[in-house]
């Protein structure tokens, strides 16, 4: 067992504190944004096949347009994040939300559109929504979770004491 990085040695100096590279948040979210094109991907070919197995043509359709509408709110969240971390707190807070909101908006808008047009098979639209939404949760969890973001921004530990200075 090891010592934690400021407690003392097994010979009582201190050890020396542990440097981790720091990850920032723009990375985090451009690595989501990568991880959200490849289940994109993934969502296209398997809800796509097996939408055009079960329904046709118009499960085909249904799966991809479920496919877009689940990639395209997964970016506007990232890309609104990106963009809205140049500014203060409270600007950073209204774009955000004024993102969120206007996914709403969106969403509510291109279901209604879509409702009754005679190319959409609307289970199939559904289950790739579904599957699209559940699958960016994940991602954003996973890639969260695996990365080492700091409590505390553009901070800067001292430099190692030399060993032969002692």
């Amino acid at each position: 067992m090891t010592p934690a990085p400021d407690s003392p040695d097994s010979a009582g100096a201190p050890a020396t504190p542990t440097r981790t590279t720091p990850v920032d948040a723009k990375k985090i979210l451009t690595e989501v944004l990568k991880y959200t094109g490849l289940l994109a991907i993934a969502i296209a070919v398997i809800g796509g096949g097996l939408g055009y197995l079960f329904a046709g043509t118009e499960g085909l359709i249904s799966a991809l347009i479920g496919t877009a509408l689940a990639v395209l709110f997964a970016s506007i969240t990232a890309a609104s994040i990106i963009g809205a971390m140049r500014f203060d707190i409270a600007a950073f807070f209204g774009i955000v939300m004024g993102a969120w909101l206007l996914k709403i908006v969106v969403f509510i808008v291109i279901l209604a559109l879509l409702r009754d047009a005679p190319f959409v098979q609307t289970m199939v639209l559904f289950l790739t929504v579904i599957a699209g939404a559940v699958g960016t949760m994940l991602i954003d969890v996973i890639v969260v979770f695996k990365s080492r973001l700091g409590y505390a921004s553009n901070v800067t530990l001292p430099s190692a004491p030399d060993e032969t200075a002692r």
